[in-house]
């Protein structure tokens, strides 16, 4: 830990004296992060005119952030992540290149503990938000409107030109010169080839996103029912199968609660965490209901690699806050637990086929953003995050 004051874009005249005063505060809880970063480190820009190396003690990354306003702390502390990413949008903290930042964080997740969680009554009253944002039939609707429906101009800026919204397989050894594109068609072909489907078969598909499987699996003449509740990402694979000139795809605004019909497979990309836990049941016996006897289910799940079994929820995490908004992010103990007590390994009759955790292919997981940063789109938070084709 190390303290240098009065950094030169910060000249001493221009600090204010109540930052001064109330810094021995905020201090101490840096004093907190300080001790659970057990590598890398962070060069911290402070209101009250000094520079400090928050860590630093072993090799990893070294993210500078000015934090503006002491208040960037203050929501730190009372609504962890979720308050971090809004002190952000709100200008109390900057950083030239913050995805060294989430990096570092990742690397350091298990030794930082719960200084960047939300807590005591602040974490209670995001616990009922959360409930209120229930992913009911009418709820699910709400929910998808608000992310999904941005519009699709917007996820064009940052994913893949495929538009897929989930974790890619990038060949071992990675090589930088692999595209993101090609790593996403590695796993969705994956994917294709584990539910077993031919020529003339036809695939459910629960949560299509913007079409890349369903285009995928139409132009190796497998059928699919795409499923989505949004009105944009319904609009989007309609215009992309039209322009493909494929046959054999049809998408529905359909919650899949309320799926009919039995299929030869059912393929579900990233849905788990978005369901939710309360919902898991229910989604699990709509996919045994929609499959033939002796079909295949193939999912591929967000799976967290933290060392607690309890789903991570949406009450004090930046990605359910802001993505999964009722729904949340699975350790992959939690929810294999969960599938032993409901009695799906070795489960025979309509949805045969024992649902087992297992990668979708050798290759190495990395996150999809293509962010505008050089390199970014291999995935800061290698190691925090996994995704496998689990069911």
């Amino acid at each position: 830990m190390t303290a240098v004051p009065a950094f030169d874009d910060r000249p001493a005249a221009q600090v204010s004296p109540v930052a001064r005063l109330v810094a021995p505060v905020f201090h101490r809880l840096l004093d907190r992060i300080d001790a659970g970063l057990a590598s890398g480190g962070i060069d911290a820009r402070l209101p009250d005119g000094t520079r400090r190396l928050i860590g630093g003690r072993a090799p990893g990354p070294l993210p500078v952030v000015i934090v503006h306003r002491w208040r960037a702390l203050v929501r730190l502390a009372t609504a962890g992540s979720v308050g971090w990413y809004e002190g952000w949008a709100a200008g109390d903290w900057s950083s030239p290149d913050p995805v060294p930042l989430f990096d570092l964080f990742m690397r350091n997740r298990h030794t930082l503990g719960s200084a960047a969680r939300s807590g005591g009554v602040v974490r209670l009253a995001a616990r009922a938000w959360h409930r209120m944002r229930r992913n009911d039939p009418t709820g699910s609707r709400r929910n998808i409107a608000a992310h999904y429906d941005l519009g699709n101009d917007f996820y064009e800026t940052w994913l893949d030109p495929s538009l897929t919204y989930s974790s890619a397989i990038f060949a071992e050894p990675i090589d930088d010169a692999e595209p993101h594109e090609a790593a996403q068609a590695t796993k969705l072909r994956a994917i294709l080839n584990r539910t077993g489907a031919r020529a003339g078969d036809t695939i459910l598909e629960i949560g299509c996103g913007w079409g890349s499987f369903a285009e995928m699996a139409a132009r190796a003449g497998v059928g699919v029912h795409a499923l989505t509740l949004s009105t944009e990402q319904k609009r989007q694979v309609d215009d992309r199968i039209a322009a493909a000139g494929l046959d054999g795809v049809r998408v529905a605004l359909t919650d899949y609660r309320h799926v009919t019909g039995t299929y030869d497979a059912v393929a579900s990309i990233e849905m788990v965490e978005a369901v939710g836990e309360e919902y898991w049941p229910v989604y699990l016996d709509a996919i045994a209901r929609a499959l033939k006897p002796g079909g295949a289910p193939r999912c591929n799940i967000s799976r967290s690699t933290m060392r607690s079994s309890t789903p991570i929820r949406a009450v004090s995490t930046l990605s359910s806050a802001m993505c999964f908004r009722a729904g949340c992010c699975c350790p992959s103990r939690g929810f294999a637990r969960w599938r032993r007590r409901g009695g799906w390994y070795g489960r025979t009759g309509a949805g045969s086929g024992c649902i087992m955790p297992r990668r979708c292919g050798g290759g190495g997981w990395r996150s999809t953003p293509r962010l505008p940063r050089d390199g970014c789109r291999r995935g800061s938070m290698r190691g925090s995050w996994r995704c496998g084709a689990t069911i």
